[in-house]
């Protein structure tokens, strides 16, 4: 094993209490790191410390935030899509649209949990795009920049002129303007794109 110098440094091992993570804790003790392991299983986490060594600390995390973000907007459109397409099979025919965002594809400073989850509803998309072409049912999303709703009541006037400053019309796009393009996304006349990403962020996409 080649020796890899992280003497004086401190490193924290999520999921370090098994598997990859209690391997990546041991080679950084070996390399001369501190080790905090951030496990939610404490029993399991206080072990492992045990069993390495001193230069490692178990701590009990759990990111319930990250949950509850990931739980609306990808646990959601998942939930109702398995609920749904069933139906659609029986009938041979169904138009399914995902509302994800411009940060899905781009990210977000200061909202990693939030990109997080739109990019993985992209990511259903195009796997349920492609599960279920053959049946006339098309799945595709938006990824529209931000709008003016309620949730700007929950940002601060910088984070608000910042998502602007990136936006090439310099102007929020209008529920209105999304609501027209989900309308022909759902409609017959939408008859070939599936597991698609249709943009509506006023230029700032770059692909």
């Amino acid at each position: 094993m080649n020796k890899i110098d992280l003497n004086g440094r401190t490193a924290v091992v999520t999921g370090g209490a098994q598997g990859f993570g209690r391997a990546i804790t041991e080679r950084f003790v070996a390399s001369g790191a501190k080790v905090a392991i951030w496990d939610h299983d404490q029993a399991l986490a206080e072990k492992t410390a045990k069993e390495i060594g001193n230069a490692v600390s178990p701590f009990k995390v759990d990111f319930e935030e990250w949950r509850k973000v990931l739980r609306i907007n990808l646990d959601g459109p998942f939930i109702c899509c398995k609920a749904i397409v069933p139906q659609m099979l029986k009938q041979k025919y169904g138009r399914i649209v995902n509302i994800a965002s411009i940060a899905g594809k781009e990210g977000n400073p200061n909202a990693a949990h939030y990109s997080a989850s739109k990019a993985g509803l992209i990511a259903l998309t195009k796997s349920l795009g492609k599960e279920l072409a053959a049946h006339d049912i098309l799945v595709n999303a938006v990824t529209p920049a931000a709008a003016k709703t309620a949730i700007f009541d929950q940002m601060t006037q910088q984070h608000i002129d910042f998502m602007l400053s990136k936006i090439p019309k310099a102007r929020f796009v209008l529920v209105e303007e999304v609501a027209a393009m989900v309308a022909w996304l759902a409609s017959e006349d939408c008859a070939f794109s599936t597991g698609a990403v249709f943009d509506i962020s006023g230029g700032r996409a770059t692909y």
